[in-house]
């Protein structure tokens, strides 16, 4: 067989090694190459980063924060003077007496009553504590929009409202005055009344709606002088 010129035999041996390159290179560099790697790993690895960065950072402050200035009621027997109660209760014991209460952090409630002669007075004085400020303002308006024939009381808590009403039975009269104040979550209520058995007739109402303010002006101070924050 006869041998090829040197040149020739060159070109035939490296021949393969060209067409190997030329081939590596269509499929990791040319058109027959394969998309980058990064495209869907790079995208979920960079959204994953975003959400743990996301999940990191602080929470920025709820703008819903409860405004709730008392967190508990207070002792509603020191919360009138005992000179208050010997005024409007002749013949009451001062300390008075507290009714029971399912949750006392939530409603308290004491009574005076007593009969001298022939005239009988009764006062109550209660706390309820509300979860928030709004909470209190809707009872309170829900309250006084069933109490009719009643009255604004300028200067005592956030709003007040007085109303005295005078009912018979058996020929015996007895008049009745309620206050209800608001301040901030707390509603305070006062009732008030009274009867002369003497003469059946009931105190005017000047007396008793003049008495449940004053009571209540005082029970809304020291409810305020107790304040929590």
């Amino acid at each position: 067989m006869r041998e090829l010129p040197l040149p020739l035999a060159l070109t035939a041996r490296l021949s393969p090694v060209v067409v190997l390159a030329c081939a590596g290179w269509a499929l990791t560099s040319g058109p027959f190459a394969a998309p980058p790697a990064t495209d869907d790993k790079a995208a979920q690895q960079q959204t994953r980063g975003t959400d743990d960065q996301s999940s990191s950072e602080p929470s920025a402050p709820s703008s819903t924060a409860v405004s709730k200035t008392y967190a508990t009621a207070p002792t509603p027997c020191t919360s009138i003077s005992a000179k208050t109660i010997t005024s409007l209760v002749p013949g009451a014991k001062t300390a008075g007496k507290e009714i029971p209460s399912t949750d006392t952090t939530v409603r308290r409630t004491c009574s005076w009553n007593a009969l001298k002669g022939y005239d009988y007075r009764w006062l109550d004085v209660s706390f309820e504590i509300m979860a928030s400020d709004d909470a209190a303002q809707k009872s309170y308006q829900q309250r006084t929009s069933d109490k009719s024939g009643g009255g604004a009381v300028p200067g005592l808590g956030d709003s007040a409202y007085s109303v005295v009403n005078l009912t018979t039975e058996n020929k015996q009269e007895t008049r009745e005055g309620v206050v209800l104040a608001r301040v901030s979550n707390a509603i305070v209520t006062v009732t008030y009344n009274g009867s002369d058995f003497e003469t059946k007739k009931a105190p005017s109402t000047d007396e008793i709606n003049k008495g449940a303010i004053r009571a209540a002006k005082e029970a809304a101070a020291a409810l305020e002088g107790g304040r929590q924050s």
